[in-house]
């Protein structure tokens, strides 16, 4: 069985971060190993929201790992709780990069235009840092922008996005996928890049009227999750937009849906056929 790792915050309520990534890669027939960057009582869309951070336990939690010689097919990111963390993740990185292994980023730190409450203007040239020891890369137009210095734009065309793709691999990664791009009204989907073949992918979805915190980390979590199984990039995007979308249908369809998150545990069977 493969084995991931994935660093990022534990929000208690809020179905994002580590209480998305555990169950859907778990349910993939991938281990799961977790080392949580902080503890919040809930996502930051919630109100007076609070907030353990855990960089203190970055670097003893890495160094048993290590005596232990434990070693692991992905190493995933995604929330990091503060700029003060990026060099013990990045430190991680180098201890447990294998030539076999994978890393993959979620940089997630924004959305909409604009930064999420917890950080600075300074944040983006720190998440900069992590970018640039991934092997893929996965963040939305906001994060790409904030990465890249490009300007963030809701209107755009194909050429704004390869230049937007190029921009990303400059920071270091082999891969780069762009979610969030829409071409069409009623499409929604990911544009990636390979820098070493020089060659350009997309796969696009219907575009659903609402927007939901913590789809991005259903969609990065089944993506590593896919890569471990097997599936290509191309393939492990297809199948982390397919899924994305079937979470927000099921959300839509609930008579009492929750506002702060996608019911994705009631699509996992869905998630389970579909690998088959």
């Amino acid at each position: 069985m493969k084995r991931i790792v994935s660093l990022q915050d534990i929000s208690c309520l809020g179905k994002c971060s580590l209480t998305v990534a555990l169950p859907i890669i778990s349910a993939m027939g991938v281990e799961c190993s977790i080392l949580p960057t902080a503890v919040l009582s809930t996502h930051t869309m919630f109100k007076n929201f609070t907030c353990k951070d855990l960089t203190d336990q970055i670097n003893p939690i890495a160094h048993h790992w290590q005596q232990e010689e434990f070693q692991f097919d992905a190493i995933y990111t995604g929330y990091l709780a503060s700029k003060e963390q990026v060099g013990d993740v990045c430190a991680f990185f180098d201890a447990f990069k294998t030539p076999n292994n994978l890393i993959l980023v979620d940089p997630a730190m924004a959305d909409n235009g604009k930064l999420y409450p917890a950080f600075g203007p300074d944040f983006p040239a720190e998440m900069a840092k992590v970018c640039a020891k991934a092997d893929v890369i996965v963040p939305n137009l906001t994060e790409a922008s904030l990465l890249t210095g490009l300007p963030y734009r809701t209107e755009y065309d194909e050429e704004y996005i390869r230049q937007m793709l190029q921009a990303l691999a400059k920071l270091g990664p082999r891969y780069v996928a762009l979610t969030g791009v829409t071409f069409e009204p009623d499409k929604l989907g990911v544009m990636y890049y390979d820098q070493q073949t020089g060659e350009y992918g997309s796969y696009f979805n219907e575009r659903l009227p609402v927007a939901i915190h913590g789809t991005g980390d259903v969609f990065a979590s089944t993506c590593v999750g896919a890569l471990m199984r097997g599936k290509s990039l191309g393939d492990a995007l297809a199948l982390a937009a397919d899924y994305t979308v079937e979470c927000i249908r099921a959300t839509l369809a609930d008579p009492k849906p929750s506002w702060y998150g996608v019911n994705f545990e009631e699509v996992i069977p869905y998630l389970v056929e579909r690998l088959k």
